[in-house]
């Protein structure tokens, strides 16, 4: 591959970088409105799917949080105690359902996406040398990647849940660190098809978007957070993609020197 997939020093500003990427993207789909309202589609699909998730977690969420407070039967202050839990419970299905919704999204909707960062691409300044891959080897092999991605995604982010629960610790450092988390990994799934395209496998992937740190939180905690808000992930998918198309070709991998 002459060297692309290669971590390489990086020049300052790679936070802001990230950060500009999603804006850039955002102006790419609002010079492009066709391409914008083409890439809601699977958005809007995978919003319903985790809408009907998300209210059906919400009129629960009482019964499990006391299913997972056996031990506070006998508490004076076990209705209190369980509300928190509840909340705890809730706000972390959200914050799973933020992190997963860009993979289930770009699985639904891959050819469109798929269409949509070659055109961005094309853009900027053309494609890059195709790689052939078989579609049924190209589908297998996001799905293991996705499966791997979540892997780490529960990894970390379980502690955290458990962490959520210390006082003042649970309210203020793990907060931080879940954005922190879940942005890098938006940041991995939003990069996977630019990266993919070039023939570059996930463990490539990852050491990429950890050289750049900086560019990959600032692209992927933005994010992150605006998809926090309702209906904000559906709006803003299409430019998600082609912002991480621009992060991935000017700055994770900028022109090959020969």
């Amino acid at each position: 591959m002459n060297g692309i997939g290669r971590p390489v020093r990086r020049e300052a500003g790679g936070f802001m970088s990230g950060v500009g990427s999603v804006f850039r993207g955002l102006g790419w789909v609002a010079r492009h409105p066709r391409w914008w309202l083409f890439g809601l589609i699977p958005a809007l699909i995978a919003f319903v799917l985790y809408a009907v998730a998300l209210v059906w977690l919400g009129t629960h969420v009482g019964d499990l949080a006391e299913w997972a407070t056996p031990f506070a039967d006998a508490w004076g202050w076990r209705d209190a105690f369980r509300t928190l839990v509840g909340i705890l419970i809730f706000v972390g299905g959200l914050a799973f359902a933020v992190l997963t919704y860009a993979a289930v999204t770009l699985a639904i909707g891959e050819p469109f996406y798929e269409k949509l960062s070659e055109k961005v691409e094309e853009d900027l300044g053309g494609l890059p040398d195709a790689v052939d891959a078989p579609f049924w080897r190209s589908l297998g092999r996001s799905i293991r990647d996705s499966v791997v991605t979540l892997y780490y995604v529960l990894l970390f982010t379980i502690p955290l849940f458990v962490l959520g629960f210390v006082p003042v610790i649970g309210q203020t450092v793990v907060p931080v660190l879940g954005a922190i988390v879940s942005g890098f990994f938006l940041s991995v799934e939003l990069t996977a098809l630019p990266l993919e395209r070039r023939g570059i496998p996930r463990k490539q992937r990852f050491a990429l978007l950890r050289a750049d740190k900086g560019a990959t939180l600032g692209f992927g905690v933005v994010l992150f957070l605006a998809f926090m808000v309702p209906l904000v992930a559906v709006v803003l998918m299409p430019a998600a993609v082609a912002g991480a198309a621009m992060l991935v070709r000017e700055r994770l991998l900028p022109p090959q020197r020969t």
